[in-house]
């Protein structure tokens, strides 16, 4: 079984030139041909503008949203749009302390019957709160390795030497990462593919159109895998995993829905401008 994935960090669909266009967004998905992409820094809805049913609608994809800041008149986070049957849907609460509400989707889809796991997230951009968010997630993939596992994502980590990305190469071996930040010039490779088990993982690159260095301050990265009949995930409960302490105190019980995160966006732009 082959399928095609990406992750896209939309920037809210501000492109470049400061101007907000959708449409751009759209026809960067529908170069990038996915079976299932994962999208940061979405517009959810509710009073606002809803990216991920504008997108659903336009491209012939089912949306799965994954808010992190809900207010009464605004929810902003991530979503997974996709071709293939969804499943199980788990929303994970990945929020430290006091500092930008992140989360994970995690959703079970269905190809050719078979089954495989799909994680999409957006972590911090201060190193312990990523150091954190790793280990929670982690410990998440470790607990259920039923299925094939795919993580991608705007992870920001800057550090090539960082615990995070070593735990994550531990973990999932290590995997190409083509610089996607800044997208009129990449530098940083911000965005990733992880595949478990990773000989599924046959390449990965950056998505380099005219339109995507414009669209958004992130480039797209695109990965295909394969998978067998036969083929299994690797690791075991617990095997390679950084140990966590119990109910950690610096973030919500693990499995805490983000539906119950009530932080306030008194003023959206300023996400903007602390994210990435």
């Amino acid at each position: 079984m082959k399928i095609r994935l990406a992750s896209y960090n939309i920037h809210l669909g501000i492109g470049r030139d400061g101007e907000f266009n959708p449409e751009r967004i759209a026809q960067v998905i529908d170069e990038l041909d996915a079976d299932t992409i994962a999208l940061q820094e979405v517009s959810l809805g509710v009073q606002g503008f809803d990216m991920p049913d504008f997108l659903s609608k336009r491209c012939g994809l089912t949306a799965i949203t994954g808010p992190t800041l809900i207010t009464p008149s605004h929810e902003y986070g991530n979503a997974i749009l996709t071709r293939l049957k969804a499943g199980s849907i788990y929303r994970w609460n990945l929020t430290v302390g006091a500092r930008e509400p992140r989360g994970a989707i995690d959703a079970h889809l269905h190809h050719q019957g078979m089954t495989v796991r799909v994680i999409a997230t957006h972590l911090g951009l201060w190193p312990a709160e990523r150091r954190r968010q790793i280990r929670l997630l982690l410990e998440i993939i470790s607990k259920d390795n039923r299925f094939p596992t795919i993580l991608l994502g705007d992870v920001n980590e800057w550090f090539l030497w960082g615990r995070p990305l070593r735990w994550m190469h531990r973990y999932f071996k290590s995997t190409p990462a083509p610089a996607t930040f800044p997208s009129g010039r990449p530098m940083f490779a911000l965005d990733r593919i992880w595949v478990d088990p990773n000989r599924a993982l046959k390449w990965v690159m950056a998505h380099t159109s005219d339109i995507a260095r414009v669209a958004s301050d992130h480039l797209p990265i695109v990965a295909d895998i394969e998978l067998e009949n036969t083929m299994t995930t690797v690791h075991r409960i617990g095997s390679r995993t950084p140990s966590l302490p119990e109910d950690p105190p610096w973030t919500c019980k693990l499995g805490m829905d983000l539906t119950s995160n009530t932080r306030p966006i008194a003023q959206p732009w300023r996400i903007l401008r602390g994210s990435r």
